[in-house]
């Protein structure tokens, strides 16, 4: 089962394949889905790629070949599109449909809850999480938490916390935080003065305190999930 995002871009990609002969660029597929960067973009194309639907040939710029399509876009005449002014506004207290759909994020590998660890840059699979999970706007992906200093703060080791990429926080938000480019880590943030804190929330772990320019914010955490 494909995403919204995953089979809009997938619908996306075929459309223009047919009309001009070759896939669209990057920049073209972050602008018609609406989204701010092209990791994003990325991510939807490893998530389609490793399903089977598309295929990315080696050595080639804008080199995707479609392997199968969806059963609903397989049908004759299956043409998804938005006609303006036709949508009806939900009854009061409906849930929104973002809300009950399970949607997929890339999980980037593992976060320190300990002593922090080699900065994270790689998807390592993906995880469906619903999405009610997913607070407010932006980008959100997913991390394995190795270490147990967040256990206070109801964090164990082999949790996958779900953040909300951003670049600012507010006392007391718990964080993953950049340190010194080289190292990421999972902390409580609070400032003071003109340093950085970043908090354990267990007694045998010290509070870090850093230099404001040593410390990136790189997201905050809005979710987690635990397997039993």
């Amino acid at each position: 089962m494909l995403t919204r995002k995953q089979m809009e871009l997938l619908d996306f990609i075929k459309t223009r394949m047919d009309r001009d002969g070759v896939p669209p660029s990057f920049d073209e597929m972050k602008e018609a889905l609406d989204l701010r960067s092209k990791s994003g973009i990325h991510r939807l194309i490893t998530a389609l790629e490793e399903r089977g639907f598309i295929r990315r040939l080696a050595h080639r710029a804008r080199a995707i070949e479609i392997m199968k399509l969806p059963e609903a876009m397989e049908k004759p005449g299956f043409s998804p599109r938005v006609i303006a002014g036709d949508r009806v506004d939900p009854p009061r207290g409906a849930i929104p449909l973002e809300a009950v759909y399970a949607l997929e994020l890339p999980v980037m590998g593992r976060i320190a809850a300990g002593v922090p660890i080699e900065a994270i840059s790689e998807v390592s699979h993906h995880i469906a999480v619903p999405g009610a999970m997913l607070s407010g706007k932006g980008q959100h992906y997913a991390l394995e938490v190795k270490g147990d200093s967040m256990i206070e703060a109801g964090i164990n080791d082999g949790d996958i916390v779900v953040i909300r990429e951003q670049t600012t926080a507010e006392n007391g938000d718990i964080v993953v935080a950049l340190v010194e480019d080289t190292e990421a880590t999972l902390k409580r943030f609070r400032r003071r003065g003109g340093m950085i804190a970043l908090e354990a929330a267990n007694p045998a772990y010290e509070t870090r305190m850093l230099a404001d320019h040593q410390v990136k914010v790189q997201g905050r955490l809005v979710g987690l999930i635990r397997s039993y």
